[in-house]
This record gives structure tokens, sequence and C-alpha cells, in this order.
């Protein structure tokens, strides 16, 4: 008898034939992990059970970020509900996120999160990785950066919309310098207004090892 194939695998393998089919490069693609983590995480967020909300402007919902993730040398706060996951050794199980370079995820119903980094010792513009999380495809900026300077850190940050799901159509994308890495962050949303409270309370709540 056949062994069925878990659908997660067959996702899992469709989505290394497409990225195999993508011109090499001399190291792992930053671009074609966030896009597998997005295709991967997106597609078992349940979209048949919402409901249009009652007015075209609803209030927003806040999400509390009493969480707090603590590893690869550094502290982030996230919402209680969802648990982030080392992307990176989701794909490769031999090579996890490290100090120097990694990717997180964490979703639910109603929230979609990114987290990665990277080593850049004496960067000072962390835009690069900012623009590296968003995903051209998918992801629209309002184009009306916020830089701003907080506890050492060079922080920029931008509302986004995005269609990678009907469900989260909202979303914001920061990224900011941190000793000798740079962090990028990025949200999704049911309801605008939401994401940069997110971003500033998980900012507030960001240490390093530095």
């Amino acid at each position: 008898m056949k062994r069925k194939t878990p659908l997660f695998l067959t996702i899992s393998l469709l989505l290394f034939l497409t990225v195999g089919c993508k011109p090499k490069t001399p190291t792992a693609s930053p671009e074609s992990q966030i896009q597998q983590a997005v295709n991967a995480t997106l597609a078992a967020i349940p979209t048949s059970t919402r409901t249009i909300p009652p007015t075209p402007f609803p209030s927003p919902t806040p999400f509390s970020l009493v969480g707090l993730f603590c590893e690869y040398q550094f502290c982030i706060g996230h919402p209680v509900d969802v648990s982030f996951f080392d992307v990176s050794a989701q794909q490769n199980p031999a090579s996890p996120s490290t100090y120097s370079q990694g990717l997180l995820a964490a979703f639910n119903g109603n929230l979609f999160i990114q987290v990665m980094w990277q080593i850049a010792p004496g960067a000072a513009d962390p835009k690069f990785l900012f623009d590296t999380l968003l995903d051209d495809a998918i992801d629209t900026p309002t184009n009306n950066l916020d830089i701003f300077l907080t506890r050492n850190m060079n922080v920029v940050y931008d509302e986004i919309t995005s269609i990678a799901t009907p469900a989260l159509p909202y979303g914001g994308a920061g990224a900011w310098t941190c000793g000798d890495r740079v962090f990028a962050w990025k949200v999704y949303t049911p309801q605008s207004g939401t994401a940069r409270g997110m971003f500033d309370e998980a900012l507030a709540r960001f240490t390093c090892g530095q």
C-alpha cells in the first residue's frame, strides 16, 4: 500500500522545487527564505470563518505583547497567544538561526509576525534589512518612513498593506540597529491602525547582547 505524503510536506516540497528553479547564488537568499516562510505559514491561517466588520472603519483591537521571546542573545516582546518558531531550522535542520543571522515567524488566525536579523558591524542605517523583509510581490509600504533614535538604536518604520492573505490585509514593518547586528520586524493584521502600537511595544521590550 502506498503511503500518503502529508500535505505540509507536499507544500514544502513544491516550495523547495520552485525555489530551486531560481538562479543560484553563493549564499542562501533571505528573500527566498522569507517567501517560503510566508507561503508555508499563511497557508495555515483560516480565512473562511472571518466576518465582515459592521462598519467601514472599525476601532482597532489592541494586541497585548506580554509574551517575551529570548534567544540568540536578544529578547523581543510578542503577543502571549503566539510563539515564535525558527524558520531557518524548519527549512534546513542542519542550518538553524544563529547569533549572526536568523529568521523567526509566529502566527494564528488573527496575526502573522516575522523577525529577522543579520550581523552588520558598523551599520548605521537599518533600511537595507527593512527592504529585504518586505516582499515586493505582496507588501506595499505607504512610503511615509518614520526615522527615529531610541536607546541608541537607529530605527525606521512604515505602515504597509498586503495581499498575502485576505484575512490580514494591513500591517507594518520596521528595522533597527543594535550592537553589531541589524534587526527587522513585520506584522500582518486584520485591522488598520494596530501595527504601529505592536511595533512600539515590541521594540520597547527589545534588548540585545552588545
